[in-house]
Parts: C-alpha cells; structure tokens; sequence
C-alpha cells in the first residue's frame, strides 16, 4: 500500500473518464472482462520478461491490451517492479523523462515509484526529470489500472520517452533489467488514420519486424517506435523470443474503417539456457543463413567457409528455408513441429530446398552464386476454432499468419509471406487448398487450420 506523508507527489489520473471508466468499480468490471474474454495461448508464462501493449481508449484496444496482461496475471505474486515506457504525444522532451512524482494514481489506487530504479535511472545522461511530460500523457497512464488488476503488488519506474535513439533507450533497459521481479512494458500503436486494407498491409509489415527483431521500425508505423526499437534491440542481445499475441485495428472494435488506428500486443521471453540470454551478442539470422548457405555448398561440392555458432542453434526449432533466384522462386522445405536441434533442421532443409523441392530440378553450381537465401523460425501452430469457411477467413490475419489447411490425407501450408502476393484471405485459402490438392471450393466439417507466425531472415537484409 502507498504510505501518504507530506512530502509525497501524486501524479493525478487525466484521462479517466475519457480513455477508461472513472469510476473504481466500473473499472475493475471493465477490464476483468476483458480479461476473462482472453484466450490461452500455447506460451511458458514464467519466462516472460517483456510485453508491448497499445494505448488507446480500451473500448478500441482494450482486448488488444488485456491478451497480454492476460499472460501477466500468472506470476501476480512474483512480478515486484514494472519498468514502463511510453511516447509523449503532448509535451517534446530530449531523452527519457521520470516525472516529479512518487506515485502514480488511478482510480484502483496509487502505484509507488520504485525509489532505487529511480536513482539507478538518473545516473543515465539521456534521463531527465520533466514533470510536464508526464502531466497530461496517456501511453503509460492506460497501462496501470491493467498493471494493478494483474499483479498484487509492484513499484513502479514511468519514463516517457522523447527524442532518443535505440542504443538510448536499449541502455536504460539494461541498467534497470533486474530478474524475474522486474516486468518491462513498452506502450505503442501500430499505424495511424489509414483506410482499414492499407492500415492491414502497413501493421503486417511492421508486427513481421518486430518479430524479426528489426530496430528501424519508424514513427509512422508505431507511435511507440522508439522505445519499441530499444527493446527489440535488447532482445536481440539477450537472445529473448518474441511473441504475436493479438493484432487488429480500431475498424474491428469501436471505429470507422475509413480511418483506423492499428495495435499489437506482443510477448517477449527468456530462454531455457541462461547462455542464450548472456553471452548472444547479436542476433541470431545471419547465424542461420550462413549455416544454410555452408549446408548446399557442402551438397555441391564447393569449399568450406568457417560458420559462427549461436547458443539457440541447439534447441529444438521449426523452420522453413526458402530460395529466390533472380527473383523467382527455386525452392522452399520446411518443418512444420519442432523436433530437432535448430542447426540440424536449417542444415536439412536448406538442402532439401535446393535438391529436393519436387517443383524444380536440382540447384547447380552455376547457380549457387546468385541465390539469396530465406530463413523463417516458426512459433508452434495454433489450432484454429472456427464455425464455418466465412469464420475462418475472417479470424485470419493478412501478412501475420502462416496457415496449415490438413483434411484427411490433404495437408498445405502457406508461410505469412505468402500474403505479400495473395493479400486477400479468400484468395489465399483458395490457393492454399490447391496446394493442398484440394478443388477451390471444398469445404468440410473434418477440415483443419492452425496458425503461426515466423522470424524471417534474408540474407538482402540479414535479418
């Protein structure tokens, strides 16, 4: 509980009653609803270090928001200190600013500072106090009802985040990392007042960055993109693994589909092997084209080059290698479950890609040189619920799911970046039924779909 003395400064709720409910009682309804609407996912929950959640009113990214609380709420009794980190959309500040306050309030409570992570900050030259900054800002302001409904009790370190890089932001996270106790939240939205099918194509961009680790995400595709890029650069450090959880717009809660407003909710978490999280010091894709490079080299014969190790290159992993040459396809295998370590499956199927691809001949040598090589780590599919084809098609997510389309002795599967030449789903589940072996408008009540996202690294771009 906040102890109340003279000298204590409360930063006062100013967007209760218009972002989220005023009243305590209205508030806790609203988002135990919202949290009880939540899905479970297919996630170790006690390895989650991170999470990035939108913020804006909750009855337009509300469910958004609480698929990733949600996820929080089974470790309420060891999660100790949030470091949250939002935009300022109001007030122009150089840096990361702490507000001129000791708590934070809302109308569930006040939420402490955390009075040492405070201190710690401050030794940082890009943190600044700005009282301002803070007053009247609504990216951090949102997430605390959330926080206090999920944990039961936690200090709090509020930074709102102004004109920095991700190096800034990415060393103001290392020095208040902590361990289990210390949750990091980073508040943003997706892209801004596009039509709702533009606003699909631009957010499926960037949700593909996010989990491809890219720190070049800019501001007109996430508000929140700088203290985005600064923890997608930690995470490419650490060696954590991110997570799509949900991604809609405000054209599928509470808006007009003229012009939409996109959110994410997103999952970060800590490997098995503490290795991974220490000693990676840079992120893992050039690592894995390299291995698949070396691997058809070896097929054809061609000499040997010297391939850096990675420590996540021994746990088990799905992925799928995929091969472009003068910009047509020339092959693609993959695997679909995990079931062997990471280099043993990227090794196989580089080299099935090249030579085994039953829709082309064997790759020669002559074209070795101009091939460009795709790696895609997959997350583990997700079965799909779904009343009839129209229910399918529309819980689909255009450029963010991967699709597994299995009846009987028919089975398919389309990579997310399929989307990128058949964005519509309708399309995409016709061409995905072809594949499979299957006439355009077969449907059945024994037809399954799961999906899954994917990492993707290529080597035009290195991940």
């Amino acid at each position: 509980m906040f102890s109340m003395n003279a000298s204590n400064s409360i930063r006062p709720a100013a967007v209760a009653g218009m972002f989220y409910p005023a009243g305590a009682y209205e508030l806790a309804h609203e988002i135990d609803t919202l949290l009880g609407g939540v899905a479970p996912v297919a996630l170790d929950l006690l390895k989650i270090k991170a999470i990035a959640v939108p913020h804006a009113g909750y009855v337009y990214s509300g469910e958004t928001a609480a698929s990733a609380y949600a996820l929080i709420a089974a470790r309420r009794d060891s999660i100790r200190r949030v470091v949250l980190l939002g935009p300022t959309h109001r007030v122009a500040v150089q840096g990361l600013a702490l507000p001129d306050a000791d708590g934070f309030a809302s109308p569930l409570g006040t939420v402490a500072l955390d009075a040492e992570l405070v201190a710690t900050a401050r030794t940082l030259p890009q943190v600044v106090i700005s009282r301002t900054a803070h007053a009247a800002e609504h990216s951090l302001e949102v997430q605390l009802p959330f926080l206090q409904r999920v944990l039961d009790s936690f200090t709090l370190l509020p930074l709102a985040v102004g004109r920095a890089n991700a190096e800034e932001v990415a060393e103001v996270l290392d020095t208040l990392w902590g361990g289990a106790e210390t949750l990091i939240v980073v508040s943003t939205d997706l892209s801004h007042f596009h039509a709702y099918d533009e606003a699909v194509q631009i957010d499926s961009t960037t949700v593909r960055d996010v989990l491809s680790l890219h720190t070049n995400i800019d501001h007109e595709h996430a508000c929140g993109a700088t203290p985005l890029n600064g923890l997608l650069l930690c995470a490419q450090r650490r060696g954590l693994a991110p997570h799509l959880i949900d991604a809609r717009n405000s054209g599928d809660t509470a808006g007009d589909r003229s012009r939409v407003v996109g959110y994410a909710a997103f999952a970060f978490t800590e490997q098995t092997d503490s290795n991974v999280r220490t000693s990676s010091s840079s992120e893992i894709g050039p690592v894995l084209l390299a291995r698949a490079r070396l691997a058809i080299a070896r097929h054809l014969g061609l000499p040997d080059t010297v391939v850096p190790d990675h420590p996540s290159l021994s746990e088990t992993g799905a992925s799928f290698v995929t091969l472009n040459r003068q910009g047509h396809l020339r092959g693609c295998i993959g695997t679909l479950a995990a079931g062997r370590p990471l280099r043993d499956d990227v090794d196989h199927n580089a080299v099935a890609a090249a030579f085994r691809d039953p829709r082309f001949p064997p790759l020669s040598a002559e074209e070795f040189g101009d091939l460009e090589i795709e790696v895609s780590l997959l997350s583990e599919p997700e079965r799909m619920s779904f009343r009839d084809e129209a229910d399918a098609l529309a819980q689909l997510r255009p450029g963010i799911d991967g699709v597994i389309l299995a009846s009987g002795p028919h089975q398919a599967t389309f990579l997310p970046q399929v989307w990128e030449s058949l964005p519509g789903p309708r399309d995409f589940m016709t061409q995905l039924k072809r594949k499979a072996g299957l006439v355009d408008d077969f449907w059945s009540p024994d037809i399954t779909l799961a999906r899954y996202q994917v990492r993707k690294f290529t080597e035009s771009s290195d991940g």
